[in-house]
Order: C-alpha cells, then structure tokens, then sequence
C-alpha cells in the first residue's frame, strides 16, 4: 500500500478572529520581533505558511519586524 494521506484542511479563521489572535501573538511575544527584538513595524508571520496548510494557530505564528519577514520569505531564514 501507500503511503498517501488525504490532506486536511487548514484551519483558517475570518478576519475578525484572525485580528484578535494577531494581538494574542503579538501580546504573547512581548510586543518584539522574535529575530532581533526589534518593537517598530511589527507582523505576524505564519511559520508553516497557508499554502502549505499551515494554519491560523498560535502555536504557527510569531511576531516579526517587517524587515526580518522579508529577509525570511526572501533568503528563508529561520526565526531565533
């Protein structure tokens, strides 16, 4: 037999809940990006991103700077 799996689907939250768990994170992290500590122009970045079914969970996301979500979507670093 093989080995496939059926995907599941993502959990992916509407806008509204989606803003509220963006500030649990955001609160959860100390308000600082989790890659240089940086407080100014602050994002939630999806670990395991949407596309791969990543979901809309605490537990996959962190607070970055804008700078440092663009060096991890550009050059795929990893977060501190």
């Amino acid at each position: 037999m093989s080995d496939f799996q059926p995907r599941r689907p993502r959990l992916r939250l509407n806008p509204a809940s989606y803003r509220k768990l963006r500030t649990e994170v955001l609160e959860r992290d100390g308000w600082r990006c989790q890659h240089c500590g940086s407080s100014d122009r602050l994002e939630v970045h999806h670990m395991c991103s949407r596309s791969l079914l990543g979901d809309d969970a605490d537990e996959n996301l962190i607070t970055l700077c804008t700078d440092c979500h663009s060096d991890i979507h550009q050059k795929h670093l990893k977060p501190r």
